[in-house]
């Protein structure tokens, strides 16, 4: 049994930092000598002794043998994995070292259509296909939500090729899918079942909150630390478990997205971060969802809002309570509009605005204060002099995003696209104004962002549909993000 209260990289890393002796090594600051004096004012001096290289005490990430390969054998005790790896580059390095461990160029691998740009970059790098499925559509919340068992049945019947499975669980809103079943749906292929689970790190730690991936038969997952426990952004976790992932290749595949440079205030943040749950877990998830129902059931009552519950439908398996969806459309003003307001008239950050929502993380680090400051803001912008004169223009617009969303029915549609995205992406190009790249295959890909999630990507034939999205994207206050002209008057296609 291994021994929890230990935390023997932030020991290490402590130890070090405190070492007296005379640095000819990286980083230039030296220990925080060299800092510029407004980011020592800003961040102190503590921080920079501690910002130090692979030195001999602080083992190495990509063959570790000493504290690193501790904590990350507590981290897999804790979190109920076979082996954990420690990510400084993001979840985005372990979506993409999921792929290249599992597929080579030209494999198929089955994933939803709504999946983070991080596994796009892990298709171009790879080579592999997507078989995409559309996840379930909500028209009545205007929500994806997950892919079904269903869905993927039929994908595996129609590609038995297909070298594994990928799925988003839980999603940003907190929809968590029928995970175990289409684990089995995987494991009956003998393929394995790969899950981006960056939104749900702290899934293992209380029987209130969904149940974690691993713990109904995934074979790989990797969660952000940073977004809902304790660990500094950037600093995620890539959790593994039973032999359908090549560990070989899989830790190799890590090394080619990772930092050869690795940050160990990230490293030792990863430790602390687990050092904290193992011990104190259930109770600040205890905590964490009081704090959520509060903040659920004060702003559910106040009129013209409604805030997302757990539903009998395809694709909605289970919820996060701690992840408050709530409903603003009815008060006149889109999700983008009310995001403005809160944060620049109101005090309050929302972690995601789209056309009817707000969506807002609460997680161990927020307050009674918090909730309070919540719940008043929701109560100001009820208030007349933020509704506008006439909402015709939005439910308009709503009726129209809703008709063209791309999340279409039957969720079992899969979509196979025109080019693989490593041949789009490599291809000769040219940029033409957006209305002449109808029926033409893209060669970049449009995000609206937040959430970061792909609408075009290279390798896919542009649809009017699509195009007409992602203008009424702009058009409602949203941003476009990987795509050359942000505007989207151009568009890069294949030539």
């Amino acid at each position: 049994m291994l021994d929890q209260t230990k935390a023997p990289l932030l020991k290490a890393l402590q130890e070090s930092a405190h070492k007296p002796h005379a640095p000819f090594y990286a980083p230039g600051h030296k220990r925080g000598q060299g800092i510029p004096q407004p980011l020592a004012d800003l961040l102190g001096s503590s921080v920079f002794r501690a910002d130090l290289p692979e030195l001999p005490d602080l083992d190495n990430l990509f063959a570790p043998e000493g504290v690193i390969k501790d904590a990350q054998e507590l981290a897999a005790a804790a979190f109920g994995a076979d082996h954990t790896y420690f990510l400084v580059n993001g979840s985005t390095a372990g979506v993409m070292a999921a792929i290249l461990a599992t597929c080579n160029q030209g494999d198929k691998i089955i994933l939803p259509r709504n999946i983070h740009q991080c596994a796009i970059a892990g298709l171009v790098l790879s080579g592999a296909i997507p078989i995409f499925i559309n996840p379930e559509y909500d028209p009545l919340t205007g929500l994806a939500y997950s892919i079904t068992p269903a869905a993927v049945a039929t994908a595996l019947k129609r590609y038995p090729d297909a070298k594994a499975v990928m799925m988003l669980y839980p999603t940003y809103q907190g929809v968590c899918g029928d995970i175990q079943a289409i684990a089995q749906l995987a494991h009956q292929h003998n393929i394995p079942l790969l899950v981006d689970e960056a939104h749900g790190p702290h899934f293992a730690f209380h029987p209130d909150l969904p149940p974690s991936a691993l713990s109904v038969g995934a074979d790989l997952t990797v969660q952000s630390t940073h977004k809902v426990l304790g660990a500094m952004t950037q600093a995620s976790m890539l959790h593994v478990q039973g032999n359908r992932v090549d560990r070989e290749r899989l830790s190799k595949s890590l090394q080619l997205v990772q930092s050869t440079s690795p940050s160990y205030l990230l490293l030792a943040s990863l430790d602390a971060a687990r050092q904290q749950m193992a011990l104190h877990g259930e109770q600040l998830m205890t905590r964490t969802l009081y704090l959520a129902q509060e903040a659920r059931s004060k702003i559910s009552h106040i009129s013209g809002l409604s805030v997302l519950e757990p539903a009998t439908t395809p694709g909605f398996f289970a919820l996060d309570r701690t992840r408050l969806v709530v409903r603003i459309s009815e008060l006149g003003l889109s999700g983008f509009e009310a995001d403005e307001i809160f944060h620049q008239q109101l005090g309050v950050t929302a972690e995601l605005p789209t056309l009817e929502h707000l969506t807002f993380i609460i997680s161990l680090g927020n307050t009674e204060a918090d909730i309070q400051q919540l719940v008043q803001a929701f109560t100001t912008l009820t208030q007349e002099h933020y509704r506008p004169k006439c909402i015709t223009r939005l439910q308009e617009a709503i009726q129209q995003w809703k008709a063209e969303m791309l999340f279409v029915h039957p969720s079992s549609f899969i979509i196979h696209p025109a080019l693989s995205p490593r041949e789009a992406f490599f291809a000769p190009t040219e940029t033409l104004p957006v209305d002449q790249t109808l029926d033409r295959i893209s060669a970049e890909w449009v995000c609206p962002y937040p959430p970061g999630i792909p609408a075009l990507m290279p390798g896919e034939m542009i649809n009017p549909a699509a195009i007409e999205y992602l203008q009424q994207v702009l058009i409602l206050g949203g941003t476009l993000t990987g795509c050359s002209d942000p505007s989207l008057k151009t568009l890069k296609v294949v030539r």
